[in-house]
Parts: structure tokens; C-alpha cells; sequence
């Protein structure tokens, strides 16, 4: 790789979670594949998770203090001038319109990854890539463009190659998936995988996490009590797996139900946080999925009826892999990219340098 990096800003940790650290190596990757480093300045917990972002290709940069504070400011602008990079993309919640401000007056290109629209964005390039709130919800500045919705969402390479696959549903017996995420915030998933066994016509039912899941060794310990029923899957190529036999999913509403959707999974979505609603509600409205509600108030029997009333119609089962699969082609990557090199490009840096 010859070119200027990238430096992302983006942390993992317990209080952070681990969501939006999972698109940017997304991102990332996307990224090298057009021959651009990566590098990672983050806080990472567990720190094992350093090991997972150099087996994606990217350096990971240890941050002294949280995405946000003053001290990160300082940092992260020195490793702005010692590494110049092409762009510095952002993605933290805590950050402030003055933190960007005070980044994009150094003169690197900064771009915003964000899916709350709660503060106003000075950054050249704003990216939201879940499917709501739309444009009409952003502040942003004279200049800033903005790459929003379904076209956008990151999509990882491995689970859109098993898009082809599911072209068709797999054979029966009926398989289950529960997949809530990258963050199991609530601890559901135990609960919802064996709310699941009881229902008859499932055969299997797969429990689909990140490795840093607070909970594994208790997942462990479950699947080991019943292994002919339940399984467990945390690294790519077993997630990947298990989706091209699954008949249905259990998903939170998050990237991960996009990236289902993608592949063309039936899902019904118990939401975990609340700025997962929009993002449920549009992939009912389109036909993708069936959204439960919150995850407080959905009960045993609702999920139950839901599963049987899925089960027992192949053709519902049929229109939501299609509508999925219509709304999220997988290409959000290749279009971010494209996207940022097309803002990187020499020839419209100097026009706009002439504008000023």
C-alpha cells in the first residue's frame, strides 16, 4: 500500500460498546482493498480485540483517554501531523461539534460516522450508515455532504459472498439464528435461545456473537448442556455458516439486521436501543422483517406466536428474503470508499481552495 492512510477514531469497550467499532473495521477493510493503510486510534476492551484489528489489516494506535475529551483532541491531532493522513474519520457518540471543528482546522479531510444527528457537523463528509434519521434530521455545514440510508449500510465481505446461497431458502429442518449484535446490552440472548427450543417445529437453534461477549463462557456452558440443539458461533467463517442454513432470525435492528437483510434472511427485530427503532420500523415497512417492539416489553408469548406464525408460512418467509435482499445490495462499502476518493481527489481539493 503506497497511499496516504486513513486514521479512524473510534473506541470498543464495555461503555462504549462494540458496534461502532465493528463498521469501521468494515470500513476499513473496504478501504485496503484500495490500497489505503488503516490505522485505529482506540481504546479497546478486552485487549485482545488489538489482535482482531490487525488480523483485518489495520494498525491499532492504544488512546490514552476517552473519544471526546480534551486529551483525546490533543492526541489525536499529534497523530494527525506525525502520520498525515488523507482523512480522519470519526466515530463516537461523545464527540462535539467543536472537537470536529478544532480537527478540521488542522487541514485533514474529516468525516463523521454518525446515526444519532444529535449535534451540528462541521465535518466535510457525514455518513449515517443505518437506514433513519434521514437528511432532514442533520445540522450540518455549508459544504458537507452527506451519504445517508440503505445504500450505505456496511455490509462485511464475508457475509454478502453468502448472498448467493441464500438465493434460495435452505432445506428443512427449521433452523433458528439469534443475533442481536455486536452489543448484547440487555443479556437476551441466552433467554431468547431458549424461549426458542421450545418451540416444536424448530430442529436448531444458533446463537450468533462477538468474541468479547461478556456472557460467552455462560453461552458456552449452555450450548455444551444441549449440543444437539444449540450451537455457537463467534468467529466469521462459523457465523458465516450459519447463516446459509438458517430459515429465520432474531435480530436487535442494528447493522447486523442489515447486513441479514442483505442476504435474505427472514428476521423479527426485539430492539435494543433506542436508536435501533428507526432503523426496525423502515425494515418492517419495506417488508424485511417484523418488528416485536422493545426488548422490556415483548413477551414469551409474542415471540412464540411470531416464530410459529413464520414458520407456518413459506410464502411470508419468501417475501421478506426478497424485500431484504431488494433494500441492501452490500455495496454500501464500495460507495463510502468511492465516495471519499472522489472528496480526496486533487482537482476538486484545488477548487475549493480557489472557492475560499
Amino acid at each position: 500500500m503506497n497511499r496516504d492512510p486513513i486514521l479512524f477514531r473510534v473506541d470498543g469497550t464495555t461503555a462504549t460498546g462494540w458496534e461502532r467499532l465493528a463498521r469501521c473495521l468494515t470500513f476499513a477493510a473496504a478501504l485496503q482493498r484500495r490500497r489505503r493503510p488503516t490505522y485505529l486510534l482506540s481504546q479497546l476492551e478486552p485487549p485482545s480485540l488489538a489482535f482482531a484489528v490487525k488480523r483485518t489489516g489495520s494498525e491499532w494506535l492504544d488512546a490514552d483517554a476517552a473519544a471526546g475529551s480534551a486529551e483525546d483532541l490533543a492526541e489525536t491531532i499529534q497523530e494527525v501531523r506525525r502520520l498525515s493522513p488523507a482523512a480522519v474519520i470519526v466515530d463516537a457518540a461523545e464527540v462535539s461539534d467543536e472537537y470536529l471543528a478544532d480537527l478540521s482546522a488542522t487541514g485533514v479531510l474529516v468525516v463523521s460516522i454518525d446515526h444519532l444527528a444529535s449535534s451540528r457537523f462541521p465535518s466535510r463528509l457525514v455518513i449515517n450508515p443505518l437506514l433513519a434519521p434521514g437528511r432532514e434530521a442533520y445540522e450540518f455545514e455549508p459544504g458537507t455532504q452527506l451519504l445517508l440510508g440503505k445504500r450505505y449500510a456496511l455490509v462485511r465481505s464475508e457475509i454478502r459472498r453468502v448472498r448467493p446461497v441464500r438465493a434460495q431458502e435452505p432445506p428443512a429442518p427449521f433452523r433458528a439464528l439469534v443475533a442481536l449484535g455486536d452489543d448484547d446490552p440487555n443479556c437476551q440472548v441466552a433467554e431468547l435461545a431458549q424461549l426458542l427450543l421450545n418451540v416444536p417445529k424448530l430442529e436448531r437453534v444458533d446463537i450468533v456473537v462477538r468474541p468479547q461477549h461478556p456472557g460467552l463462557e455462560q453461552l458456552q456452558q449452555l450450548v455444551e448442556s444441549k449440543p444437539e440443539r444449540l450451537g455457537l458461533a463467534t468467529e466469521p467463517a462459523e457465523v458465516t455458516s450459519r447463516i446459509a442454513r438458517c430459515h429465520f432470525a432474531i435480530t436487535g435492528g442494528g447493522g447486523w439486521s442489515l447486513e441479514l437483510a442483505c442476504v435474505g434472511v427472514p428476521q423479527l427485530v426485539i430492539v435494543q436501543f433506542e436508536s435501533h427503532w428507526p432503523t426496525a420500523q423502515r425494515l418492517e415497512e419495506e417488508g424485511a422483517a417484523t418488528c416485536l417492539g422493545w426488548h422490556a416489553n415483548v413477551s414469551a408469548n409474542t415471540i412464540r406466536q411470531a416464530v410459529h406464525n413464520l414458520l407456518t408460512d413459506p410464502l411470508e418467509r419468501q417475501a421478506m428474503a426478497r424485500c431484504g435482499r431488494k433494500l441492501i445490495d452490500g455495496r454500501g462499502p464500495d460507495r463510502l470508499v468511492t465516495a471519499l476518493e472522489i472528496m480526496l481527489h486533487p482537482s476538486r481539493l484545488i477548487g475549493l481552495q480557489e472557492a475560499a
